[in-house]
C-alpha cells in the first residue's frame, strides 16, 4: 500500500508525464475547397518553448485567389495547467492595413483590447478566452468530455460565446491515405454567424483533420488535412 504522501507524489508524476507527452512541435498542412473547387492551401505550426507557445497559420489562395494575398494568423501566449492562455493575436490579409485585426489579452486587469481599422475596443476578459488561432489547439489540453462545449472566443472584432455539440465520437475518416478516429463537433449557429463543423483526431491529440464552414452568404468551405508532423 502506498502511503498518502507517496500517493500524492505518484499522482503528481502522472500529471507531469502527461504534460510532457503533449507535442511541442506540430506542423499541419491543409487543402481548402470553396463550393467544391480548390481555393487555397494552409500551413500551420504550433511550437512550445518552455511555458510559452506560438501558433502561425498561413493561407495562400490558388489560381486567381492568390491575388488576395496571404492570410496570416499568429497567436502567442503561455501554456498553463488549464491549457493555452493567449497574450497577443494578429490577423493580417495581404498588405491591407484595413483588414488587420489585433487582440491583446491583459489577464492582470482582465481586459481584452481589440483593434479594428486603427480603433480600439475594450471588453472584460473572461477566463479561458481563446483567439481564432489558439482555440483548436486548446482541445489538446482539454479534450471534450461533455456532449456540449462552450468556447469564449475573440475574433478581434468581438468577444462571443460559441456553443458546440458533439455529433459523433470514434467516427472513422480516411484522409490523405490515413485512417483517423475522430470526434465530430458542430456549433449552434445563430443569425449572422458562420456554421462550423470540426473533426478532431482522437489518437492524434485532438488535432483537427477536417473543417467545414458555411458562411452567412451560403458559401461552403471545406479544409482537409494533407500532411501532419508531430514531435
Amino acid at each position: 500500500m502506498l502511503k498518502l504522501a507517496q500517493f500524492i507524489i505518484f499522482l503528481g508524476l502522472l500529471s507531469v508525464n502527461f504534460a510532457h507527452a503533449l507535442p511541442r512541435n506540430i506542423q499541419l498542412e491543409y487543402d481548402v475547397a470553396r463550393n467544391g473547387k480548390q481555393f487555397a492551401n494552409v500551413k500551420e505550426s504550433f511550437t512550445q518553448n518552455g511555458k510559452q507557445y506560438r501558433i502561425k497559420s498561413v493561407t495562400k489562395g490558388t489560381g486567381v485567389y492568390a491575388l488576395m494575398g496571404e492570410r496570416i494568423l499568429t497567436s502567442t501566449g503561455a501554456v498553463t495547467k488549464d491549457g493555452l492562455k493567449p497574450n497577443h493575436f494578429e490577423l493580417r490579409q495581404g498588405n491591407s492595413a484595413k483588414k488587420t485585426l489585433i487582440a491583446d489579452f491583459n489577464w492582470a486587469k482582465n481586459t481584452l483590447n481589440m483593434q479594428v481599422k486603427g480603433e480600439t475596443k475594450t471588453e472584460i476578459l473572461e477566463k479561458g478566452t481563446q483567439d481564432l488561432a489558439s482555440y483548436v489547439y486548446q482541445f489538446m489540453f482539454n479534450p471534450p468530455k461533455k456532449d456540449e462545449i462552450e468556447i469564449a472566443l475573440t475574433t478581434s472584432k468581438k468577444l462571443k460565446h460559441y456553443r458546440y455539440k458533439v455529433m459523433a465520437r470514434g467516427l472513422k475518416l480516411d484522409i490523405a491515405k490515413m485512417n483517423y478516429k475522430t470526434l465530430h463537433i458542430s456549433n449552434e449557429a445563430v443569425a449572422g454567424d458562420d456554421k462550423k463543423q470540426l473533426w478532431l483526431a482522437e489518437a492524434q491529440f485532438y488535432l483537427p483533420v477536417r473543417y467545414k464552414l458555411t458562411d452567412e452568404d451560403g458559401g461552403n468551405f471545406e479544409q482537409t488535412l494533407t500532411k501532419i508532423h508531430v514531435e
